[in-house]
């Protein structure tokens, strides 16, 4: 396996897919979060899903508890994969991270064509937040309120210790993140969030449209952090539709 498969995963190659979008995973994530998007936009849009170091097939890889040093490495293996036209759907941890890793490849000349802000505050939007500090217990109970994780890794103790470090490193990257004010972003953003998301206010995820010199718009469902899950289908069109405009239009 090749560096830059390491980091990416396409589960469903599309090699005449006119665009790419690249998804990164949430705090705790992995890869296959993503493999059902990947099916759904196939073959129009090819998926590739980064797989963060320290878990699943990585997990004797060292964890990256900084998000602007993953960032750089994600937007290495961007550069190294992206062949064509693509964009950045990040889900909460992920969409800060798609932010910091749109400013490396826009630096370096070949920023995305839209960024996708999912379940996620503006990165200028700062919050207290210390899950990273809680015992095993405290990190269970925020999972469990949140209802992203699969239910039957709460029932399988032996598998839960096993990820649990990943989701602490990952809360720990999230809540010590600082913005760096500097240029606005070229790339149009899309922040997409649920109504009733606990980690994410409606103002916050508005805050967005201040990250970006492109043009901006804010999609909102019912529901928590993992709203997508309950409005996949809304997601996917909103996807589509936006990575059907015009190039012009999203540059």
């Amino acid at each position: 396996m090749t560096d830059t498969e390491t980091w990416i995963r396409r589960f469903f190659p599309s090699p005449d897919a006119a665009v790419q979008l690249i998804c990164l995973p949430h705090a705790g994530g992995s890869a296959p979060f993503y493999r059902p998007v990947a099916q759904a936009l196939s073959p129009r849009i090819e998926v590739l899903a980064v797989q963060y170091p320290g878990r699943q097939d990585r997990r004797h890889e060292p964890m990256v508890d900084n998000l602007g040093e993953l960032a750089d490495q994600v937007s290495a293996a961007v550069l190294d994969s992206v062949d064509r036209p693509y964009a950045l759907f990040g889900h909460s941890m992920g969409a800060t991270l798609a932010f910091e890793t749109a400013v490396r490849l826009e630096r370096a000349g070949r920023g995305p064509q839209r960024v996708f802000a999912s379940g996620r505050r503006a990165p200028s939007r700062h919050r207290d937040e210390r899950v990273h500090t809680l015992d095993d217990d405290g990190v269970v109970a925020e999972l469990r309120g949140l209802s992203g994780t699969d239910q039957r890794i709460f029932g399988d103790e032996e598998l839960l210790r096993m990820v649990l470090p990943a989701i602490r490193n990952d809360y720990y990257a999230a809540e010590t993140y600082v913005y760096a004010p500097g240029p606005r972003l070229r790339s149009p953003i899309t922040a997409l969030a649920g109504d009733s998301d606990p980690k994410a206010s409606h103002d916050e995820v508005r805050a967005w449209s201040a990250h970006t010199d492109g043009d901006f718009d804010l999609q909102m469902y019912s529901g928590g952090h993992f709203y997508l899950l309950d409005h996949s289908a809304a997601v996917l069109r909103i996807i589509n539709e936006r990575l059907s405009e015009p190039a012009s239009a999203l540059r």
